[in-house]
């Protein structure tokens, strides 16, 4: 059963998750104000958080920017009045997965959450190897030829990805939509920043990154 923590502060809210969460299925925790819901957050492990952004006692940018610093991979809904394109790129691009503003059709959230959860692991895999890259997708760590390299949750997803998908050319509106997600309207180049950077850490091992011009990119 997956488990989803909903951190928000409007009662009727969190009851009509709690009522539309549950009757789907998922294992829900609720917490009224940021401050409880940060400390459930470090303390236990969920796949979602839905997180309204605007919170008393701690601010909600602030918990995602607390949970990307502590390396904790739940994957985040953001909530908000704040309908801006601003405000939701910034939301995205401080941790969070998609992105809802209020008023919201709870039958779109719960979308959103199969959608999130479908670009999940959802096999009971714990190691993914590729010769001397070894990936522990419990721990969320990577060893390049038996060294640790430390990876941030969306580098650590990209290279997941390359793996599975090796020596197929992938383009960047597939890595784009596969691990930032369609709702991400922010810029592109997001792509090829990550790629590089996972490029630099994964330099040690017999494989390599291969940029397709015109297409995209190639784990080889």
């Amino acid at each position: 059963m997956k488990k989803i923590l909903v951190i928000e502060d409007e009662a009727g809210i969190r009851t009509m998750l709690e009522y539309d969460l549950k009757s789907a299925g998922y294992d829900l925790t609720t917490a009224e104000e940021g401050k409880k819901g940060l400390e459930l957050a470090l303390s236990n492990e969920f796949d979602i958080i839905i997180l309204d952004l605007l919170l008393p006692k701690v601010d909600g940018r602030i918990i995602a920017k607390t949970l990307k610093e502590r390396d904790i991979r739940s994957h985040i809904i953001m909530l908000s009045a704040l309908d801006d394109e601003f405000d939701r790129i910034k939301g995205l691009d401080i941790g969070a997965d998609d992105y809802m503003t209020k008023p919201f059709s709870p039958r779109e959230l719960t979308a959103k959450i199969r959608a999130v959860l479908r670009r999940m692991p959802q096999d009971d895999t714990e190691f993914l190897v590729f010769d001397d890259i070894h990936v522990d997708l419990r721990r969320y760590m990577v060893s390049i030829c038996e060294k640790t390299v430390n990876f941030t949750q969306k580098e650590f997803d990209l290279l997941v990805y390359l793996i599975r998908n090796k020596e197929r050319v992938l383009s960047r509106d597939q890595l784009l939509n596969t691990i930032w997600g369609y709702a991400y309207d922010g810029d592109s180049r997001v792509i090829d920043v990550h790629i590089s950077k996972v490029r630099d850490k994964i330099a040690d091992s017999i494989h390599s990154i291969e940029t397709v011009r015109g297409v995209g990119y190639m784990l080889k």
